[in-house]
């Protein structure tokens, strides 16, 4: 029984850590490599996983959506840079997260950066209503070099 709990313990402080969703990578040069090498747009979205309303309003109309996953699976390799307040990051991964804050210029929550497959800059995103179909639509003019909508509400929280 003393196993169980300690093994129980050990598991829930390494989901406090701080991992990415199914289907998201935390690691940023991973996710670079692989949008390299798969020829595919990186979507970077930085979130506040467990408090950013708008955050979770984003993964569950769009993120959490079928029709995005299989345009992700074609289409985007999805990293994710989070600020949670509930659950701790290492330092490492807290100085990685706020650099890739203060590179992006990003000022609100959820901010969405779009990167070609080289790691340059197409695009910025929020919230924006219309679920995936719509946040897709978004992605898609930013492939073809067209300014996205403004998103709304601001991306901020």
């Amino acid at each position: 029984m003393k196993h169980i709990l300690a093994l129980s313990s050990a598991l829930l402080a390494l989901t406090a850590a701080g991992f990415a969703k199914t289907g998201w990578t935390d690691n940023y040069e991973k996710g670079l490599e692989q949008a390299k090498k798969e020829k595919k747009l990186a979507l970077v979205d930085f979130t506040g996983s467990d408090w950013c309303s708008w955050c979770m309003k984003l993964d569950k109309e769009v993120f959490s959506e079928a029709k995005f996953k299989d345009y992700a699976k074609q289409n985007l390799v999805l990293i994710e840079v989070d600020f949670p307040r509930m659950k701790p990051l290492s330092r490492p991964k807290q100085k990685k997260n706020d650099e890739l804050q203060k590179q992006y210029g990003v000022t609100g929550f959820p901010t969405v950066i779009i990167l070609d497959s080289e790691g340059n800059k197409v695009g910025k995103l929020g919230y924006r209503p219309g679920g995936a179909e719509a946040f897709i639509a978004e992605i898609e003019k930013l492939k073809g070099g067209a300014t996205p909508a403004p998103a709304t509400p601001p991306a901020s929280n």
